[in-house]
C-alpha cells in the first residue's frame, strides 16, 4: 500500500524498530506541517493509507472527499480531529487502538516536571544563571504539599504514584463515576468540585477529550484557586472553557498555569497572549514525544495497516464501511 505519515518533525518513526513492520509498503514521512487543505489533498493524492501523528493535523470529511485512492486512516487513541462521518461517507476505514490498559507514563512524568519548574521558579532560575545573575527568588517544597487530579484513568494514577514519592498528598475529583470507582479504590475525594479546586496546591487534568468534556474546566474552577496555586494540563486544550485561561492569567488565580497543550497547534506565535504571560510556564505538547513511547505507539498504527493490508482489519471504529 502507499502510506503516507504526516507530521513526523524530527523525522524520528523510520529510525525506530517498530518502523521495519511496514517492510513492504511504499511509505512516504512527511517531515513537516500543512494546514491548507488544498495542499494537503495534492500532497495526499496517491495515499492509500493515511498514517496521523496524534491531533498534529485535522482531517475533516472535506479533506477526505477529495481523496479518491484513500483506503484506510490508522492512528492510535482517541480520534476527535477526524470527521468519521466523513470517512464512512467515502468508504475509509478509520482503525484506532484505544489501549485503556497502557497509559502514558511520559505524559504522567512531565506532569511532575512541570510542577517542579513551577514549585522551584526554574524557568526564571534558569534565565537568571544564564544571563549573569544568582538566584531569582524562593521556591517550595512539594512535599506535604496537595495534588488534586481531576480524572480517575491510568495517566492520573501514574501522576499520583510519582506524586506519592515525593511525599505529596492526592485528592481526586472527575465524573460522578470516576469518583465513585476512586471512593472504591480507598482513593481522597474532595468533598465538593469547589473545595477540590479552593484547597489544592496544585491541580492536573487527566481526561479524554469529547464533547461531552469538552469545557469541562471552567474561568469558575481556575479563579476559585489560590495565587499561590498552580494549574497543569497536558492533556488536551479544550478540556479547558474558552477564555478561562486568559481570565485566570488577569485574576492571578491561580498563579501559574503550566501548560503543555494549546488550541492552536504548532503554536509559533511568541506574542500569544497566554503563551507570552510571565505566569505560564510552558511546554510544546511533548508529553509523550518520547522515542520508547512512539515506538510502543506506532507500532499498533503500524500493525493496523499490515492487517487491513492482509485483508483482516482490527480496531474498526466504522466497521460498517468494510467489505472485505
Amino acid at each position: 500500500m502507499k502510506v503516507h505519515i504526516l507530521d513526523d518533525w524530527f523525522d524520528t518513526l523510520r529510525t525506530l524498530p517498530s518502523f521495519a513492520r511496514l517492510a513492504g509498503h511504499d511509505v512516504t514521512v512527511h517531515t513537516d506541517h500543512v494546514e491548507q487543505e488544498d495542499a494537503l489533498a495534492a500532497r495526499l493524492a496517491e495515499a492509500e493509507a493515511l498514517v496521523l501523528f496524534r491531533e498534529r493535523t485535522q482531517v475533516p470529511g472535506t479533506l477526505i472527499d477529495r481523496l479518491p485512492r484513500l483506503k484506510l486512516i490508522s492512528l492510535r487513541g482517541g480520534y476527535p480531529h477526524v470527521d468519521v462521518a466523513g470517512a464512512t461517507r467515502n468508504g475509509v476505514l478509520v482503525s484506532s487502538n484505544m489501549p485503556a490498559a497502557a497509559p502514558s507514563a511520559p505524559t504522567a512524568e512531565l506532569t511532575i516536571a512541570l510542577m517542579l519548574a513551577s514549585a522551584r521558579q526554574l524557568p526564571a532560575q534558569f534565565a537568571a544563571v544564564k544571563a549573569g545573575r544568582w538566584q531569582a527568588g524562593i521556591g517550595r517544597t512539594l512535599r506535604g504539599c496537595t495534588l488534586g487530579i481531576y480524572g480517575y484513568g491510568g495517566i492520573g494514577g501514574l501522576a499520583a504514584n510519582l506524586a506519592r514519592a515525593f511525599g505529596m498528598n492526592v485528592v481526586w475529583w472527575g465524573s460522578e463515576a470516576g469518583r465513585a470507582r476512586a471512593n472504591a479504590a480507598g482513593e481522597a475525594v474532595a468533598a465538593s468540585r469547589e473545595a477540590f479546586f479552593s484547597q489544592c496546591d496544585f491541580v492536573s487534568i487527566h481526561v479524554r477529550l469529547t464533547p461531552e468534556t469538552r469545557g469541562i474546566v471552567t474561568a469558575d474552577d481556575l479563579l476559585a484557586m489560590q495565587p499561590s496555586a498552580t494549574f497543569v494540563n497536558t492533556s488536551r486544550a479544550g478540556l479547558v472553557a474558552p477564555g478561562a485561561l486568559a481570565a485566570a492569567l488577569a485574576a492571578g488565580r491561580p498563579g501559574t498555569l503550566a501548560l503543555d497543550v494549546f488550541d492552536t497547534e504548532p503554536l509559533v506565535d511568541a506574542s500569544d497572549p497566554v503563551l507570552s504571560h510571565p505566569a505560564v510556564i510552558a511546554t510544546p505538547h511533548i508529553g509523550y514525544v518520547t522515542e520508547d513511547e512512539l515506538d510502543l505507539q506506532f507500532a499498533d498504527i503500524y500493525d493496523q495497516i499490515v492487517a487491513f493490508a492482509a485483508g483482516a482489519p482490527i480496531h474498526m471504529i466504522n466497521p460498517e464501511v468494510w467489505r472485505g
